[in-house]
């Protein structure tokens, strides 16, 4: 074991907190707490994961491991019978969390409220379930705890005393959120509730996180809070600036609650650090952003989990705490960095088999990190579920309810079994996304193709399936589809991307362009639009042109890492290396897992001379990467022609040219 760094570690959970948000309000006064946190420690952004849905998402954070590897892939599944659906549960999750391997290494933990982890499991600590705080009847009914909410059992009449029923808040309450509140008829405006119903929600989960940190032993404390989240769904379309469409009335009135929720969460953050100590390392981060300004989108998909286009690629991540560096910003962090981090501020060994590894640039000392095939080879009591564990069917039905209001779940419309084949599909569909946004479009191709035979007629399946075609350069069965596609929507823009991208990888850049520019569609408003347009003049050769174009995408929206490495190409075209240099450096302190990144980066320090420097942004473009052949091959060049490495040059010779390893 190594050294251990932090005496205790808080990681407190803000779903769909963004800086966009938090920077004005941290200028203009109003965020504090979180200002003073940010000063004596590292914050940056952190990069989501694909799909960007909440379970899967705070799961991986939890675990260190993607979506296929966990189990949570959906917000619901089938019950054990198959012909229903459920919520998703903690006992879905097919790995250990870090509060598993914390009670397997001796240490005590305290969980509240973390999505999925209902039913709570038995772990070193206290678990307060994410069923545990949820009022499901009006507050003149008796509220008794879902069964297995709390553990251990004998802590659940205390934890239960401290909870806030929504029907407790006053207008009072309510006017810092809404100062007009008394003029709303409350009966007939159903906002008033459900924001009375996030208020409660965050305040009984604060009220127990608080009893927690100061009644009980503690190494981890990890309390999630959904409710900016939620607000954020129900009230950005209010958020200043006022959007076209937006009734003036309603903009009057809510504008305000956007920013009273992170203000309100702020209030919490004082009292949770100050119970926690100074010499308690602080972790606070969110699992994606959300659109606030001009990309907020003007309309919500009927789909499944529609809302999730709402969520920006990028969260918030802020470290604080003893041997921690202190106002300094962090780069290139990923969900999938917490879990080890964690594991290395206890002097916990990492799993191998974890595909990221700790965030060392956060410390004033980059410690020491052991590492282990993986903890789910350790043996011993971790503080997980029997093949047993139940939950409550009744909580089941109030987490599904609130999920259809959310709109992240259909409404449970027909019979249970074509439910329960709608959850498997989705989850199919999802963990397709999985495993094309890591990097594995073989893998994906399958799930894509089943999730789209299942449901035939669901163009957005056909899209993306059509994608999944491209990816693996199946181009005749792509433009198959496509042109089925345009037989139902010959106008449609993802059509006219999913054209134009077909046009690109037949090397035809022109129809490619041809084909936006009919479309009449507007660059600025969809950056998707300008990076194909982008794409398009990089394939022409047309180095100037292509820069532009990603320039202005990155005018709209200045954290997209494809536009940062768009303009590396543009400049390594134009031979402007160390410009080139610069993009791909902006681009993989984004989005630090971005192989072609690193490759774009490591050829422009090649024409710079700077050798040693390439050499490691190729090695971690295929660390991340395995077959990037070109890498192999620009390593190979390395090895032979720079650092007389013939051994090293023989082997990634071979692996650029798909021949089995030298070896090295």
């Amino acid at each position: 074991m190594s050294e251990r760094i932090a005496r205790k570690v808080l990681i407190i959970g803000w779903d769909a907190a963004d800086w966009k948000v938090i920077r004005p309000l941290m200028e203009a006064g109003h965020m504090p707490t979180l200002s003073a946190l940010v000063a004596r420690g590292v914050s940056g952004n952190i990069a989501t994961l694909d799909p960007p849905f909440s379970p899967m998402l705070w799961t991986s954070i939890a675990t260190g491991h993607t979506a296929d590897r966990h189990g949570v892939i959906n917000f619901v599944q089938p019950n054990a019978a198959g012909d229903d659906i459920r919520p998703v549960l903690g006992t879905t999750r097919r790995v250990k969390a870090l509060w598993n391997i914390l009670t397997q290494s001796g240490l005590t933990s305290n969980v509240v409220g973390w999505w999925p982890s209902h039913p709570a499991e038995p772990i070193r600590g206290v678990m307060a379930s994410d069923f545990a705080h949820r009022a499901t009847k009006p507050a003149h009914v008796p509220w008794l705890l879902p069964q297995g909410a709390i553990h251990p059992p004998e802590l659940a009449d205390r934890l239960a005393a401290l909870r806030v029923h929504p029907g407790e808040l006053t207008g009072s309450i309510l006017a810092p959120f809404i100062p007009e509140i008394s003029g709303i008829d409350a009966r007939s405006d159903n906002r008033v509730g459900m924001l009375a119903k996030n208020i409660a929600d965050a305040a009984s989960l604060h009220a127990i996180t608080t009893y927690l940190l100061e009644h009980t032993e503690w190494d981890l404390t990890a309390v999630y809070f959904d409710a900016i989240d939620h607000i954020g769904h129900g009230f950005m379309r209010f958020h200043p600036p006022q959007l076209d469409g937006v009734p003036d009335e309603d903009f009057r009135l809510y504008r305000h609650v956007v920013e009273g929720m992170y203000r309100f969460h702020d209030m919490m953050l004082e009292r949770q650090l100050a119970l926690a100590g100074e010499d308690t390392t602080v972790i606070l981060l969110s699992d994606h952003g959300f659109h606030s300004d001009h990309l907020r989108p003007k309309s919500i998909p009927k789909m499944p989990a529609g809302p999730a286009i709402e969520h920006r690629t990028f969260g918030v991540l802020v470290m604080a705490g003893p041997g921690i560096q202190k106002g300094e910003p962090l780069y290139g962090a990923s969900l999938l960095n917490i879990a080890p981090t964690v594991l290395t501020l206890f002097g916990l060994p990492v799993g191998s088999d974890m595909p990221a590894r700790p965030l060392l640039q956060a410390f004033e000392t980059p410690p020491a990190v052991e590492t282990i095939p993986s903890w789910e080879d350790v043996p011993g009591d971790a503080g997980t579920h029997s093949e047993e564990a139940r939950s409550d069917p009744w909580a089941e039905q109030e987490a599904m309810r609130q999920l259809i209001e959310l709109g992240y779940v259909e409404a449970t419309t027909g019979d249970g079994v074509t439910r329960a084949d709608n959850a498997a599909r989705e989850a199919a569909f999802n963990l397709a996304r999985v495993y094309r946004s890591t990097g594995r479009p073989e893998e994906a191709l399958p799930h894509f193709e089943a999730a789209s035979a299942a449901a035939p007629d669901d163009e957005r399946l056909a899209y993306w399936l059509a994608q999944a075609y491209l990816d693996v350069d199946r181009l005749d069965d792509a433009r198959a589809l496509i042109e089925r596609l345009r037989a139902s929507q010959p106008d449609s823009v993802p059509l006219a991307i999913l054209s134009a991208r077909l046009s690109l990888r037949e090397d035809r850049p022109a129809d490619a362009l041809a084909t936006l520019d009919a479309a009449a569609l507007d660059a600025s408003g969809l950056p998707e639009v300008g990076l194909n347009v982008a794409d398009a003049y990089l394939a022409l050769g047309q180095w100037e042109d292509a820069r532009e174009s990603f320039e202005r995408v990155l005018a709209d929206d200045p954290d997209n890492a494809r536009a940062y490495l768009g303009v590396a190409k543009a400049h390594i075209g134009e031979k402007a290396y160390m410009p080139a240099a610069e993009a791909a450096l902006a681009a993989v302190g984004r989005l630090y897992h971005y192989p072609d990144a690193h490759f774009h980066l490591g050829v422009a320090l090649v024409r710079l001379g700077w050798i040693d420097r390439a050499e490691q942004a190729f090695l971690v473009a295929v660390g991340q990467r395995p077959a990037f052949r070109q890498a192999h091959h620009w390593l190979a060049r390395i090895y032979r022609d720079y650092l007389r490495n013939p051994d090293r040059a023989a082997h990634h010779l071979a692996l650029s040219r798909g021949e089995p390893p030298v070896a090295a």
